[in-house]
């Protein structure tokens, strides 16, 4: 009975489903595990580096994972590199227009609705497919400080404190559920996010050359928001650390 109705984005089955969302959001949760938590003064951010199989392909000059969309709104996607690029270029252009028109920054859920309705408009018109790829979207604005948005295909977006998409983003999500706490300090967030990476991550161990870790805070000297990468050297020491309390765990 699918089959009637799975070549068209804007037919519903007999079920109620639109089977080329469903297969968009299965075609997501096949790419790499990203993870945002909202601690106390900032977002961690973390991600899956994508890794090329052959050792003749040249090292990525940037990330495909992390993109800043403005001085204080961050990204970081799961799917379709290439969806993505569409969308985070018309992000960055929307709030620049909105910034010159009011001069402001514009406010992280507007942004967010923005994205969120083009990609619905690709679920109504025939001809065309659904954007494969999900958000993360870490942002700070004077009405509701640090939220943290997760935009999927269908054009439905959601506010979460702490979220996972990609592969095994249940098991991420389970991990979350039972160990976020509110009001967690940066160091304490910044471990749990490496942790959830650990229990995703197919394909071997997590080190921090296949990690990706990002932090949207305030300076607190300039009052500016600040995006900053964490370095592998301080992601490799969160590892060795969970590493070390799994270990000792286990012997107890």
């Amino acid at each position: 009975m699918s089959r009637r109705y799975d070549s068209s984005t804007t037919t519903f089955s007999p079920e109620g489903r639109l089977h080329q969302v469903e297969y968009a959001i299965e075609a997501i949760n096949e790419a790499g595990t990203s993870v945002g938590l909202l601690a106390t003064d900032c977002i961690v951010l973390a991600a899956v580096k994508k890794t090329g199989s052959s050792t003749l392909l040249a090292p990525q000059k940037a990330s495909e994972k992390l993109y800043k969309i403005d001085d204080h709104i961050t990204t970081v996607v799961a799917g379709l590199t290439s969806d993505a690029n569409v969308l985070i270029d018309n992000a960055r252009i929307t709030s620049q227009r909105y910034t010159y028109t009011y001069q402001e920054p514009m406010p992280v859920e507007q942004l967010v609705q923005r994205v969120s309705n083009i990609k619905h408009t690709y679920t109504q018109f025939g001809g065309q497919r659904p954007f494969g790829v999900a958000f993360l979207f870490a942002g700070w604005d004077i009405h509701y400080g640090y939220q943290l948005y997760v935009t999927d295909p269908s054009g439905n977006y959601s506010g979460w404190k702490a979220s996972c998409i990609g592969q095994n983003n249940q098991a991420g999500k389970s991990l979350l559920k039972n160990e976020f706490e509110e009001g967690m300090d940066l160091a304490a967030a910044k471990k749990l996010a490496v942790k959830v990476m650990m229990k995703t991550m197919d394909g071997g161990t997590a080190t921090a050359d296949r990690l990706e870790c990002c932090v949207l805070s305030k300076d607190t000297e300039s009052d500016t928001l600040v995006q900053r990468i964490i370095p592998e050297d301080e992601v490799a020491a969160i590892i060795a650390e969970l590493a070390a309390a799994g270990a000792s765990e286990g012997d107890a």
